[in-house]
């Protein structure tokens, strides 16, 4: 390992990671000397060039917190200077992040699975990502202990995203170069992906319906996505086709196909065009149809394998919760059967 100015006394960095990833829960102390190369510098900075595992606001915190210790006094100002020669011990936990990547066992649907790439059909509640509020419990994590070429990918080969609580089919790969493939292939428009989803309102008017609207964070709040002027704020070009399966009393089924991959972007350009989707509160749904989640299912994948050039389609079933709310709104009977 390169001189970083600091000499670490056991392991390897690589190693003490990979040790840290093995070992939730537990704590590490870990030996730091200062060499001449950071005479001089600001302790939390000398810290990071040990442990880079760790970002450098975090282990201001362990020094705030009097985990840093020089003999047995606790060092706890980050920004004070360090001399070649100091020694001392750092008390490491692993944090929620650190933890992130670690291989979870869970049920995972593939409907599809080859040698470069996997197709799922993810169910309503799971997280693609780790992120703050679900470090674990992802499906990334259920990636990396269902395939062990996932831990060589960015992202475990996620290369697009469901809502969590929207179920359906998503592709992943399963080698570096598929994965460039499969981005290259969304980015073109060339990968097909089509939802079908229960709103609220009967729809009016022609059948089908684009909708172009650039989207960005809603500036009234930062937690929400919304329709943006690109003249005035910040966001990227979007646009959605709906066409209209059926309609009922209280609402109608869509067919949603995507042209563009913006966050939320089915549900933000619903609600834009009034027929914001059932359960989905964030944009202006409300529950019905005994429905507990936003009412968007994605049931159509196709593309062109990236390896082989095989045209690929794949379809899944409409989930137990959304046939129970067709059926409560009296669809599904017109000859549209929900297995599109």
């Amino acid at each position: 390992m390169k001189d970083s100015g600091l000499i670490i006394s056991t392991t390897s960095v690589e190693e003490e990671v990979e040790d840290s990833l093995d070992s939730v829960g537990e704590i590490e102390w870990r030996k730091w000397v200062v060499s001449e190369a950071l005479h001089g510098s600001r302790l939390d900075r000398a810290l990071a060039e040990l442990v880079p595992e760790f970002s450098r606001s975090y282990l201001q915190q362990l020094i705030e917190s009097g985990a840093v210790l020089q003999g047995e006094r606790p060092l706890t100002k980050p920004a004070m200077k360090v001399r070649a020669g100091d020694i001392g011990l750092i008390e490491l936990r692993p944090t929620p992040q650190s933890q992130a990547f670690k291989p979870e066992s869970m049920e995972l649907e593939s409907v599809f699975v080859d040698e470069h790439l996997r197709v799922i059909n993810k169910p309503a509640g799971l997280v693609v990502h780790p992120a703050p509020g679900n470090w674990s419990g992802t499906l990334l994590n259920g990636l990396l202990a269902l395939d062990p070429k996932a831990i060589s990918l960015p992202r475990a080969g996620i290369v697009h995203r469901l809502d969590k609580d929207t179920s359906g089919l998503m592709v992943i790969a399963r080698t570096r170069q598929v994965m460039d493939a499969l981005v290259h292939l969304i980015a073109e428009r060339e990968v097909s992906r089509q939802y079908v989803a229960l709103a609220h309102r009967p729809w009016a008017g022609p059948k089908a319906r684009e909708v172009e609207e650039a989207i960005g964070r809603d500036p009234r709040n930062r937690l929400r996505m919304a329709v943006v002027n690109l003249e005035h704020q910040h966001g990227k070009t979007a646009k959605t086709r709906f066409e209209l399966i059926e309609n009922a009393d209280k609402g109608c089924w869509l067919r949603c196909i995507l042209f563009t991959g913006r966050t939320h972007q089915i549900r933000v350009h619903a609600a834009h065009i009034g027929h914001p989707l059932v359960s989905d509160d964030v944009y202006g749904g409300s529950a019905a149809a005994a429905m507990s989640r936003q009412a968007l299912h994605a049931d159509r994948l196709a593309f062109k394998h990236p390896v082989t050039g095989e045209a690929m389609a794949f379809n899944a079933p409409l989930p137990a919760d959304m046939r129970l709310a067709l059926e409560n709104w009296g669809l599904g009977y017109n000859g549209n059967k929900w297995d599109l």
